[in-house]
């Protein structure tokens, strides 16, 4: 026995012997093959290369391309900005087009070269989502929240998300802080020290528009957001959206906005009682009112989380104030002034109707003075000069010749062009077609008009080097909706006209088409064959089909392809009772769906004994009791939709079948 033990480790022994000399063997070919350089491990350089190729690929792929192109695709409601770092770019992001048919909404970044009247595409890897509505400001180019829409405009959403862009490197940041401000649209930004003031806004839930008044200031040193209290005797602004709200040095001052306030009217029919009836409805507000918000910084002594005292401050009317009244107006900042132009007043003759008037006006509201003053272009002088002899005149024709020419044959020696024989200027526009587009000599000068450009509201507005850009806009004729697709500058301190930057036709509306399309379908068309895009059935949950249209048209965007006219299909679902949508507690569920559900309850009531001695009580007790059990049932379906959309900024979903519209003429002004 002992002698087996002896003879197995003596075997062990050699076979480990045998394989060590074989690992020897092999790891002295493999060295032998290996290019030995400064005594540096070759598993290491290997290691060093594969990791050097990895990184290439990945920045080949996160990379940040800027590519011509033509002038952006017509949209509205659209962020444009002065670059704060180079005063001869602007950025123009997001902002969406409807045709009267379908909404698209845009999260492409454009950036306009001002000197060489150049157009360039910014796509990158980590960019936001497309929207609409989305506060910006110049002080940094920061975004925060906007609203996004189905293709139908049947169920849509708002942001809560905040994103600096970095101008010089044309990368996005999303900026991820605790207790910032609620999802919103039509709020408006600016600036004050190292802080960033939001104010306003509007939310859309499943039963009205709520306007807002909050205050917020974010501080871009700390990257933490502050939400100011005021006292509940201290005055303060109405709630409202698409106001002007521009910087001070002590703070920042609102001007105007819009918004919808309850009103009760006469319903014209008697109650039981006798009395007549009243009827509330919601009015819409253009304000004309103005505020400044004093913001005092803390102390040096003061802790490192204190945080900014706040206070508003009413001040007198504007003096000189654009009449009538206007919203869809705002201004953009430039030297202590406020610019703005155009805007709509909207007189509502009934409920189906409202008439509205287009302006094309041009006027700088002064904030210390609190005064308007409107801004009319002014024309060369061609009269008044005084008579010159002829010899005279022919004397200063030939010495405006000669200095001409100097001219001419200078620029020619700059651009290293030649003269021919006859002294002749030769062509020298081959040599500056391959300058830089940033260069100073190579901008391009545009026609003059002395026309402002037409009536709209909702335009565009940036300053940039004394110029004022007006992008877009929309104009309504009826029940037609126009989006402008051109752009115009004013230099601000001649007002020597209007130039067109570029201008397009108008796309056709296809809005009434649409509508009888929509009506033979309504008749009896089940064929299968209509737009997928249609409105979903009564049993299939609106949600749904927004989520999958923002990713399908978040996708489209993404490429840069035209969207096409089929979606995903909705999904089917087993039965056509009222669906919970995200984000909606199990009151606001079955306060948006009771009639619904006590219609059910009837239906299914209506062969049973005894049926007509239900009570409203009753009937409503048993409509609870189906609307819980359905929105118990979904709520894991649901969770997952909110996880979904609370991943992506989204906090809320709403659908406005149910509201009569009235959150849709809101959002356009």
């Amino acid at each position: 026995m002992a002698k087996d033990t002896k003879k197995k480790k003596a075997d062990k022994k050699a076979r480990v012997a045998q394989k060590q000399e074989k690992k020897a063997t092999k790891t002295e070919k493999k060295q032998s093959k290996r290019p030995r350089e400064d005594d540096s491990d070759a598993e290491d350089a290997d290691l060093d290369a594969i990791l050097a190729e990895y990184q290439k690929k990945q920045e080949q792929f996160l990379k940040v391309t800027e590519t011509p192109c033509d002038p952006p695709s017509p949209r509205s409601f659209a962020t444009l900005v002065a670059s704060p770092s180079n005063d001869t770019e602007l950025f123009l992001f997001g902002g969406e087009y409807y045709n009267g048919a379908l909404a698209t909404f845009f999260n492409d970044l454009f950036v306009y070269k001002i000197n060489s009247d150049s157009w360039r595409k910014i796509t990158s890897p980590n960019t936001p989502l497309p929207r609409s509505g989305q506060g910006g400001n110049a002080g940094g180019i920061y975004l925060f929240g906007g609203e996004f829409s189905s293709p139908k405009q049947g169920t849509f959403y708002h942001y809560n998300d905040f994103w600096r862009l970095d101008p010089g490197a044309r990368e996005w940041t999303k900026l991820e802080g605790k207790g910032g401000p609620p999802a919103r649209s039509g709020h408006r930004m600016t600036y004050f020290k190292n802080y960033i003031v939001l104010y306003g806004g509007f939310q859309d839930t499943s039963q009205q528009t709520r306007y807002l008044q909050d205050v917020w200031l974010y501080d871009t040193q700390r990257f933490v957001w502050h939400a100011p209290v005021f006292p509940s005797a201290s005055q303060k602004p109405d709630a409202r959206s698409s106001f002007s709200l521009l910087p001070h040095e002590s703070g920042a001052v609102i001007y105007g906005g819009y918004s919808r306030v309850k009103a009760t009217t006469n319903a014209g029919k008697a109650t039981k009682g006798g009395r007549p009836g009243t009827k509330v409805t919601m009015k819409p507000v253009i304000h004309q009112d103005t505020w400044f918000l004093r913001i005092t910084p803390p102390s040096a002594e003061a802790p490192a989380n204190a945080v900014p005292t706040v206070r508003w401050e009413r001040r007198k009317r504007p003096a000189n104030a654009p009449n009538p009244p206007r919203a869809g107006a705002t201004q953009a900042y430039h030297k202590g002034r406020g610019i703005c132009f155009g805007g709509v007043h909207d007189v509502e003759e009934s409920e189906e109707g409202i008439d509205s008037e287009f302006f094309n006006q041009l006027f700088a509201y002064n904030i210390d003075r609190n005064r308007f003053f409107q801004l009319s272009l002014r024309r060369p002088r061609t009269s008044g000069k005084k008579a010159v002899p002829a010899s005279e005149r022919g004397r200063r024709g030939r010495g405006k010749a000669d200095e001409e020419e100097l001219l001419r044959n200078l620029a020619l020696i700059e651009n290293k062009g030649s003269l021919d024989e006859d002294g002749e200027g030769m062509d020298i526009t081959a040599g500056t077609e391959s300058k830089d587009d940033d260069e100073e000599d190579t901008k391009i000068e545009k026609p003059v008009k002395w026309e402002m450009p037409l009536p709209r509201h909702g335009a565009q507005l940036a300053v940039q080097d004394d110029v004022l850009y007006i992008y877009g806009g929309t104009f309504e004729k009826g029940d037609q909706e126009f989006t402008f697709d051109e752009m115009w500058s004013i230099d601000l301190g001649k007002l020597d006209g209007v130039k067109e930057m570029f201008r397009r036709e108008l796309e056709d509306w296809q809005g009434t088409d649409d509508e009888e399309s929509d009506d033979e379908d309504d008749e009896g068309s089940s064929d299968g064959s209509e737009d997928e895009e249609e409105a979903p059935e009564p049993g299939t949950p609106a949600t749904s089909v927004a989520v999958e249209d923002m990713a399908e048209q978040n996708q489209i965007n993404a490429e840069g392809v035209e969207e096409d006219a089929t979606e995903t299909e909705a999904p089917a679902k087993a039965d056509d009772l009222p669906h919970p949508r995200p984000f909606e507690s199990l009151r606001d569920f079955f306060t948006r769906s009771s009639h619904e559900w006590q219609n059910t309850v009837l239906e299914k009531t209506k062969y049973e004994r005894d049926s007509g001695d239900q009570s409203v009580k009753e009937i409503r007790k048993r409509a609870f009791n189906g609307a819980e059990q359905k929105w118990w049932d979904c709520r894991e379906e649901i969770q997952a939709l909110e996880d979904e959309q609370e991943a992506a900024g989204i906090s809320e979903v709403v659908a406005l079948d149910q509201r009569g519209g009235e959150g849709a003429g809101a959002r356009r002004r």
